[in-house]
């Protein structure tokens, strides 16, 4: 290349940049000099600017920093660059110096692989993984090979007809009326037909078993009337014909009963408590975080409505993959979740929307994950909440479930409850019911590496205001991340691990990589 190459940011924003190539030894000073562009815009790659677009994901945004990076890494390697920091001024004198271009590289490298693992960690998280429980509490199971199951079923013919879906439902409520009205209207025809109605030459001063019925259509009609009691008046039974006032009684005796049941079955489907769980919320996601300290995973249940779900509580179970000691693979085995019960956290009081919360301790199934093993685990978090509907005083039960992709570590939950002045009244807010927030430097190993390392060596995270730190006023900076967190804590790993032992356990409380007061162990910190 004989001149510079500009190049603006992926996104479109952002100043321009050049690139400048290393300027032979044979060159004259005035073809280097004339090759060369202005300090001002000579910037290594370290102090490239913020490629950050307002609003967008701080993925969205860390990716596009990335393969910016990456693009102009393969564009400098191909100029024959060896550094980052080794533009040529006019003079043909070297504006930084080897450590700093050495560092860089190395920094770039390190960012490289970095990338490589988080984006191959990303693809084994994000693969398809079987479900047991739908986000609306259905339950992703079917049952075949089953003996004998229509006779069972059967058996229990309420149940199951209450279990049916509404079309088939609808589709028997109309079948059975009419199949009725068809049954007994062949009945009437037959008792008209064996009393001579239907003959054309009919005895002097006969009287009919039912008058005006002379073939099917009248038969039909006259059955409808008398199950539903409608009596028309044109079409009627006479005194002289027994079988039919007897026919009446049957019919209308079988009228009310398929009618109650039809009833029954409508209003059962109507007022099940499981239409109550349509309007108890799980949020989307649970979150990992501190809380006093301590390692917990949190999610979040509401209830829309102003009725009260009496005795609430809600209970935990996770679903893994076990083997035995024998060699037993055990592929669902169910492990409990301590949601608080021997304090009494797991009854809750529904009026506002609560956090529910599971300590993890020696004793939790979480204490031994951290942030990267939670990207390659493959389990199934099914939570549950059941109560007693107020208004009707039966049970109902609200289910959902969170997979390792659906648990963001190092988050916390925004505030939905503000008071307001004006009328008095707690005001919720649940646009930001699903919504959470980053919290800045968070520990990413397990809470039993976390509780070896000791707490002084993490400094404690305080709650962040939410008007200082609210998802509609952050702005994610990805590449002000990198550039003042990645590059500043390798430098100082590398003073640390030249420095001789007693000073490394002395400042590993301050290392912001996280080494801590073991020389032979590390915990890293999340770059937001």
């Amino acid at each position: 290349m004989s001149g510079s190459d500009s190049t603006r940011s992926p996104s479109g924003g952002g100043r321009a940049f050049s690139v400048q190539p290393v300027a032979s030894s044979g060159s004259p000073p005035a073809a280097a000099a004339a090759a060369s562009t202005k300090a001002d815009d000579l910037k290594p790659l370290p102090n490239l600017p913020h490629y950050t677009v307002t609003g967008a994901s701080q993925a969205d945004n860390r990716l596009r920093q990335f393969a910016h990076n990456l693009f102009m890494f393969r564009r400098k390697s191909a100029d024959g660059l060896e550094n980052d920091s080794v533009p040529m001024d006019g003079a043909g004198r070297a504006a930084g110096n080897a450590d700093t271009g050495a560092a860089a590289a190395t920094s770039r490298r390190r960012l490289a692989v970095s990338t490589k693992s988080w984006r191959d960690m990303k693809a084994k998280s994000t693969r398809r993984y079987k479900r047991l429980v739908f986000k609306n509490g259905e339950c992703n199971i079917s049952h075949y090979n089953i003996k004998k199951r229509k006779r069972r079923f059967l058996a229990d013919i309420f149940t199951t007809l209450v279990d049916i879906k509404w079309r088939y439902a609808l589709l028997l409520f109309t079948v059975g009326f009419i199949a009725s009205w068809l049954f007994f209207s062949l009945f009437w025809l037959l008792i008209c037909f064996s009393h001579g109605d239907l003959d054309e030459k009919k005895p002097k001063n006969f009287v009919p078993c039912v008058e005006n019925v002379n073939g099917f259509t009248d038969a039909l009609l006259f059955s409808i009337e008398t199950q539903h009691t409608i009596g028309y008046g044109f079409r009627y039974p006479s005194d002289r014909c027994p079988e039919a006032v007897l026919m009446v009684m049957v019919q209308s005796c079988f009228g009310v009963i398929i009618q109650a049941l039809m009833t029954g079955l409508v209003f059962a489907k109507l007022s099940r408590p499981k239409k109550r769980a349509e309007t108890l919320m799980f949020s989307k996601n649970a979150v990992i975080c501190k809380r006093d300290g301590q390692m917990v995973l949190l999610f979040r249940v509401g209830d829309m409505r102003k009725s009260q779900l009496l005795e609430a509580h809600v209970r935990g179970i996770l679903i893994k993959k076990r083997i035995t000691r024998e060699g037993e693979v055990l592929p669902l085995e169910q492990f409990d979740i301590d949601l608080g019960y021997g304090e009494g956290y797991d009854r809750l009081f529904l009026v506002w929307p609560i956090i529910v919360e599971h300590k993890i301790t020696k004793d939790s199934p979480f204490w031994e994950i951290s942030s990267g093993d939670l990207l390659s685990e493959q389990f199934e978090l099914i939570v549950i909440l059941e109560g007693i509907i107020e208004s009707t005083g039966m049970t109902t039960q609200a289910r959902s479930s969170y997979l390792p992709s659906e648990i963001r570590w190092g988050h916390r939950f925004e505030r939905l409850i503000t008071y307001q002045k004006d009328n008095g009244e707690y005001q919720i807010n649940y646009e930001k019911f699903h919504a959470t927030r980053e919290i800045p430097r968070f520990p990413r190993c397990s809470a039993k590496d976390l509780a070896d390392l000791g707490e002084e060596n993490f400094p404690y995270q305080g709650m962040i205001d939410d008007d200082q730190y609210s998802l509609a006023s952050r702005t994610v900076t990805s590449a002000s991340n990198l550039h003042s967190m990645i590059l500043p804590k390798q430098q100082s790993t590398r003073d640390q691990e030249s420095a001789p032992l007693h000073q490394r356990k002395s400042a590993g409380g301050a290392s912001t990589s996280g080494a801590g007061a073991h020389s032979d162990f590390a915990c890293p910190i999340s770059l937001a």
